[in-house]
């Protein structure tokens, strides 16, 4: 199952250089996020440069695509996409599909930053070479779909005088999860390198500052910078797009070169339904109770996360020492809610933390919708407290959770519903929050962005914490 783990940080954690400060998130077809743009005039139809950082927060079905970039004309239909997990390039005209995607890999990690990188240069007289696709700055081999590779000279619809769409291409088609870093090059066909390069000390690829690139007549680099204007094109083109449906707060700071947790997409159980770039969790009102964990587990530190409650019911939340189990009749503390096990701890709406099944002993408020619970967890002193609205529960005395070992040999901050008749939602916040904040503190390091001033020496969930610390 893929996760980030404390001896697994430089997959998700780029080196010193170029630094991404922000990103875009988007909620895919729940929300019918995307960008959109008319081209006033057309540029090259045969050679373009796509190139993005993205996580994914689901994966995709055979029915509901998730399209990165398209342009839909009476005339033909380009488009790159995720079918089935592969990357994908297709050209539908006339009822004539090319198509080719990557071969044998699948793109499932939801905790991991990918690199995209397709170029397409029909004038190239191998056919080959007329669609590439990097990953991460490797060139991926393709397998061919339907009459795979374009014809040579043949002209797509990408860069005419039409409307193209970023992160979408119709209902259903949306792209869900986080990206930054997002250009495109009319005219030219760029290699990955020209977007990232490998740390010669860690290996890991990493971004480059693009901003020196030649853009053409209808490129554009998107930074997300602006969040009043997430569509806004720094190139110097101000080929900006107008946006739909996202607003301020889908602007992030989890990114490529600062990587925070979400909730585990592959975690969950069976009545869970995430959203929001896997920071909001629902439970439906089916008779199995139902939770999930954060993409990042910890084994030391000193840790802190915030979690909203948005439909009160039974919400429960704290940490848990396994990683998942969607079996209907498996008491999994996360299939099912963390405190359920002896591996895992939750603080429960009525206002009791569970261990067990059992209550702990100690004096905890009750909550209900809109309070705020703070977790924080000290796994150098084996210690776990609970805060509501800032106040810190139990006279400060922190539950001492010394003596149980984690299933996996780290704990994951979790959250779940505690009675399997009634639902809850909850929204997570490890540094990385999905709704305005009135005072945004970030922890000692300054990282991240908390309602309420975390636990002294406890941090936000991201990457470049975890290098320092985790």
């Amino acid at each position: 199952m893929p996760l980030i783990l404390p001896g697994n940080v430089g997959s998700a954690t780029a080196a010193t250089g170029h630094n991404v400060a922000n990103s875009v998130r988007l909620d895919g077809y729940a929300s019918s996020t995307r960008m959109e743009a008319t081209n006033s005039s057309a540029g090259s139809r045969q050679i373009f440069t796509f190139s993005t950082w993205l996580k994914r927060s689901s994966p995709d079905s055979t029915s509901n695509f998730q399209v990165l970039y398209s342009a839909v004309d009476s005339g033909g239909n380009e488009r790159i996409m995720f079918e089935e997990d592969k990357l994908t390039w297709d050209f539908d005209i006339a009822g004539v599909d090319y198509s080719v995607e990557t071969s044998g890999r699948l793109y499932r990690d939801f905790s991991a930053w990918y690199h995209i990188v397709v170029t397409k240069d029909t004038t190239q007289s191998t056919e080959a070479n007329r669609i590439k696709m990097y990953v991460n700055g490797v060139q991926q081999t393709l397998a061919e779909i339907q009459l795979g590779f374009p014809d040579q000279n043949a002209n797509g619809s990408i860069n005419m005088a039409i409307e193209h769409q970023l992160f979408a291409q119709a209902d259903g088609e949306e792209f869900g999860g986080y990206a930054c870093e997002t250009v495109l090059i009319d005219g030219t066909a760029y290699a990955a390198d020209s977007f990232g390069e490998f740390d010669s000390d860690s290996g890991i690829w990493k971004p480059i500052d693009v901003s020196g690139l030649t853009f053409g007549t209808n490129g554009f680099y998107m930074n997300y910078a602006d969040s009043s204007a997430l569509g806004n094109d720094v190139s110097g083109n101000n080929n900006d797009y107008t946006t739909a449906n996202l607003a301020a707060t889908d602007q992030s700071t989890d990114t490529c070169t600062n990587n925070f947790a979400t909730l585990n997409a592959l975690a969950t159980g069976l009545d869970a339904t995430l959203s929001e770039g896997n920071l909001k969790m629902a439970s439906g009102t089916a008779t199995t109770r139902s939770g999930t964990a954060s993409t990042i587990g910890l084994s030391k530190g000193k840790w802190f996360a915030e979690f909203k409650i948005t439909q009160s019911a039974n919400g429960i939340v704290g940490i848990a020492g396994t990683t998942q189990n969607k079996s209907a009749t498996d008491d999994d503390d996360i299939g099912n809610y963390p405190g359920r096990t002896q591996q895992g701890y939750g603080y429960l709406s009525g206002g009791d933390v569970y261990n067990d099944s059992s209550a702990v002993t100690g004096s905890f408020a009750s909550f209900t919708t809109d309070d705020i619970i703070g977790v924080a967890v000290d796994l150098d002193g084996d210690l776990l407290y609970f805060y509501k609205n800032g106040a810190i529960q139990n006279s400060g005395t922190g539950i001492d959770i010394s003596g149980i070992t984690p299933h996996s040999g780290n704990w994951f901050f979790a959250v779940g519903d505690g009675s399997g008749s009634t639902a809850s939602t909850v929204e997570c916040n490890f540094g990385n929050p999905i709704t305005a904040l009135s005072s945004a503190v970030a922890d000692g390091n300054g990282f991240g962005a908390f309602e309420f001033t975390p636990k002294s020496g406890h941090l936000a969930l991201c990457t470049k914490n975890l290098a320092e610390n985790g």
